[in-house]
């Protein structure tokens, strides 16, 4: 794999974020969400949500950034990021294949506690993501759960190849085959607080309440909800193309 920048190296060095993200392009993020809003809103939802998310990373103290994506966003992403953040290609397609990218790229050669985290979660409070580095210190792994099944971050000190390997991330039963092949592998899991991510209509409709009421968490996407409002209070009132 290739990355795009300089090491970005953190003072302490053993604890290294990786956001899992792709090019803000239109019909290709947030897909989930293109029956209930315009294309070019849901483009530009995603592109807050990535920058929100960079971020809440930013603002944790002595973490390495880097963001994990498919080799043809590699240019665009580093574009978005600026400086310090590196934008590393994934080996293969899809989320496991860049979930498992993630791991042997960071961990290669390293004793570090690396978190992969999704890029549609920047509401997440500061402390949980610290909260999530302090569990893997005593685990193998950490898991953040959602409420649909599945994870909005997954950690570990080590690349286990076969973590990610099987069918089914994305579903309902993502988090259930992860937590089978640790146990596979006799890995010990932590886990960091349950969260939600932001995949259909309802989620956003979460998700624009919470910023209503605190907009700082996530200043770019707030500022989508005000340009958007009317068409997300269509979604909450039922009236929308649901």
């Amino acid at each position: 794999m290739e990355s795009s920048s300089e090491t970005v190296v953190s003072p302490n060095g053993d604890r290294v974020l990786v956001i899992m993200a792709k090019a803000p392009r239109p019909g290709a993020v947030k897909t989930r969400l293109t029956p209930s809003l315009p294309l070019q809103a849901v483009t530009a939802f995603y592109r807050c949500l990535l920058g929100d998310t960079l971020a809440l990373a930013r603002s944790l103290g002595g973490v390495e950034i880097a963001i994990m994506c498919p080799d043809s966003d590699v240019s665009e992403l580093t574009r978005l990021a600026g400086h310090g953040a590196r934008v590393v290609a994934q080996e293969g397609e899809g989320l496991a294949a860049g979930l498992t990218s993630v791991f042997a790229h960071f961990a290669e050669g390293h004793q570090r506690r690396i978190i992969a985290f999704n890029s549609d979660s920047p509401h997440l409070p500061r402390s949980v993501l610290e909260e999530a580095f302090e569990t893997l210190a005593a685990h193998d792994t950490v898991v953040g759960p959602t409420s649909d099944g599945g994870y909005y971050l997954v950690g570990a000190k080590a690349f286990h190849p076969t973590l990610f390997t099987g069918d089914g991330m994305g579903t309902g039963s993502a988090l259930e085959r992860l937590l089978s092949r640790a146990r596979v592998l006799e890995l010990s899991v932590g886990f960091a607080d349950p969260f939600y991510d932001i995949d259909v209509a309802n989620d956003l409709i979460r998700l624009a309440a919470e910023l209503q009421r605190a907009p700082a968490r996530a200043p770019q996407t707030a500022v989508w909800f005000k340009h958007w409002g009317d068409a997300v209070t269509q979604l909450r009132t039922g009236t929308g193309d649901l």
